[in-house]
């Protein structure tokens, strides 16, 4: 499995690049930001977008979707309850930030058992986790799970915006993630990554 991380946004975001080494098609997995360092990593290793998948639409995950897309053609995946963010500004944040950020609109709706193949080798396995946004989702596969900014080092994501929910948060990660074993590694939207097991024992929110 092809998996890259980038830390491309002004907000600290990561972006993760995952794939099939097989056929060399990938999602990207919010970008953030800085799309032209994301086009240059796919075109010097021969990768093909196909997916860009926003595990939710705040500004700090989808400001690079149109960069990345208008170079790629790769369609944008992002669950319905987020779907109006990736054009609505005041929706995205964006607006706090004096900017006013609008994507492409979605390709494709994902939801909660969807499988997303990437080539001959890679299926992602969409769990939807509101919380830290109405239509925020997680991708797993195999021992591993972008957990875009539902779960943190040691952390989880905040709630104070419009759409969050402590409470849902917490229901989500303790029904959700906490479920797997604790080798699952978890690669979190900000910050390092981390490991189930970890979480479940030192993470104070939990």
């Amino acid at each position: 499995m092809i998996l890259k991380g980038l830390e491309i946004s002004t907000m600290g975001e990561n972006c993760y690049i995952v794939g099939c080494e097989e056929t060399m098609e990938v999602a990207v997995i919010d970008p953030g930001g800085n799309p032209r360092a994301i086009v240059n990593l796919l075109q010097e290793n021969n990768y093909k977008a196909i997916y860009i998948i926003n595990t939710h639409g705040h500004i700090d995950h989808i400001g690079g979707n149109k960069g990345v897309k208008d170079a790629t053609g790769a369609k944008i995946l992002i669950h319905e309850k987020d779907a109006k963010m990736l054009i609505n500004p005041a929706s995205n944040f964006s607006f706090l930030f004096g900017s006013k950020v609008i994507s492409p609109p979605a390709d494709q709706l994902i939801d909660e058992g969807d499988i997303i193949k990437i080539g001959n080798t890679v299926e992602l396995q969409v769990i939807y986790t509101p919380g830290h946004s109405p239509g925020g989702v997680c991708l797993k596969t195999g021992n591993t799970i972008f957990v875009g900014d539902t779960l943190f080092q040691g952390s989880i994501g905040r709630t104070d915006f419009p759409g969050g929910s402590h409470k849902q948060l917490i229901q989500m990660i303790n029904e959700k993630l906490l479920c797997y074993d604790d080798e699952v590694v978890c690669y979190p939207g900000h910050g390092p990554a981390t490991t189930i097991g970890y979480e479940r024992k030192h993470n104070p929110f939990l």
